[in-house]
């Protein structure tokens, strides 16, 4: 087969789903010829690219054919100002359709960067006349609106109706979650249409454990007696002001809240901590030092506010059970991380908007490290449950499935 996938981000980028669609496109092309359509980074300064109009880079051979990358001479401001991504974002459709029209395919592939890359996408499979397979990193406008990035006005609303096309349009619509699915079938779409696939987790064998740098913990672990890491993007998802407040119940009790990495939301964050001293603010490290941030803590975070419930479905919760870590859960009990977590037994939920339960949540396993160590034993069950390599193998069969009769 010959396969198309349009998304903004790819590596160089280290967005999430430049890094998904990396481990994608590597499954896919075992087997089949795939192209990649994206943008110019611009999420490492020391990753930009000069201007052209597009470049292809030949990223190795495969089964099927060459894997390609087209960049498209997409501007390459900072994610840091929204009005300047939005230009990014435009930019990026601008070139990338009619590239993408021209690109051999017996399938398109969309994912979700720029947010209303599924439209483009299917835009593009109804101009080609070929099959659509959406791949859903995360549920717009939903989330726009959940998150307070844009109102609930004309602008969502024409959106939405676009992207409910892009549904009707997909033959297979792919998602993170049962909670995801849950939202899209909400929306019309026929049950039998929407699957399942897990980003998974890296399952590493007796023996070939990563290292564990001690500079990396000691940074993360401070003088704290029990330690909550945060460790991702500060979005606009997040319970973040419900954290903050539960952290400044825990500040007597040695208990230490900390956030590793950057986002939207960070100096926001930042403002409402103000004098805690239990929550400390750490840059990204390495991705070489992921295996040391995961140890660091005694429990993680995964967070989700209410509203957002099946919009988005965070990743990192599988390398944090790959890691053999309990998982504190503070989103509502409909998402997957609560609702699995307890039923499998690796995590403890709290109220998103209830900094007291969250408080007393931490307190029941900070003071019982019998219930800390079976969440853990109990974490490393369940990672073997949801592995990547057999999550890929289904997204794989999923694409092949699409292969016109």
């Amino acid at each position: 087969m010959r396969i198309l996938l349009l998304n903004l981000y790819y590596p160089p980028d280290t967005s999430a789903t430049a890094k998904m669609a990396q481990t994608v496109v590597e499954a896919l092309s075992v087997a089949h010829g795939v192209t990649v359509v994206c943008g110019r980074p611009s999420y490492e300064p020391t990753e930009r690219r000069s201007w052209r109009l597009w470049q292809t880079e030949t990223a190795g051979a495969s089964v099927g054919g060459a894997l390609k990358i087209i960049r498209v001479g997409s501007t390459d401001y900072s994610r840091a100002q929204m009005k300047r991504r939005v230009l990014n974002y435009l930019t990026y459709v601008a070139l990338s359709v009619p590239r993408a029209a021209f690109v051999p395919c017996d399938v398109v592939v969309g994912m979700t960067d720029p947010p209303f890359e599924g439209i483009v996408a299917a835009f593009v499979a109804l101009l080609r006349g070929k099959p659509f397979v959406y791949n859903i990193r995360d549920l717009y406008p939903d989330m726009a609106v959940g998150g307070s990035i844009i109102d609930a006005g004309l602008l969502a609303r024409v959106w939405d109706v676009l992207h409910r096309w892009a549904l009707r349009r997909a033959m297979r619509v792919v998602v993170l979650g049962e909670d995801m699915r849950a939202r899209i079938m909400a929306k019309g779409v026929k049950a039998e249409r929407i699957v399942v696939v897990r980003d998974g987790a890296e399952i590493c064998g007796v023996g070939c454990e990563p290292a564990v740098d001690p500079e990396v913990v000691r940074a993360i672990r401070s003088d704290f007696k029990f330690v909550l890491v945060h460790a991702g993007n500060l979005g606009f998802y997040g319970a973040w002001e419900t954290l903050v407040g539960a952290a400044r119940k825990l500040v007597d009790e040695g208990v230490g809240l900390v956030f590793v990495g950057d986002g939207a939301q960070r100096e926001r964050i930042e403002a409402g901590a103000a004098g805690c001293t239990n929550v400390r603010f750490l840059p990204f490290f390495p991705t070489s030092k992921i295996a040391s941030v995961l140890a660091a803590a005694d429990a993680h975070i995964v967070t989700i506010k209410r509203g957002l419930e099946g919009v988005i479905v965070p990743s990192k919760m599988y390398g944090i059970l790959a890691a053999g870590k309990p998982i504190l859960a503070v989103a509502p009990r409909e998402t997957d991380v609560a609702k699995i977590g307890e039923d499998r037994g690796f995590a403890i939920s709290a109220d998103p908007d209830d900094p007291s339960q969250v408080a007393h949540s931490v307190r029941q396993i900070f003071r019982d490290p019998q219930q800390l160590i079976r969440m853990g034993e109990a974490a490393r069950a369940a990672a073997s449950d949801y592995g990547r390599v057999n999550e890929l193998r289904k997204f794989v069969g999923i694409i092949e499935e699409a292969r016109p009769a």
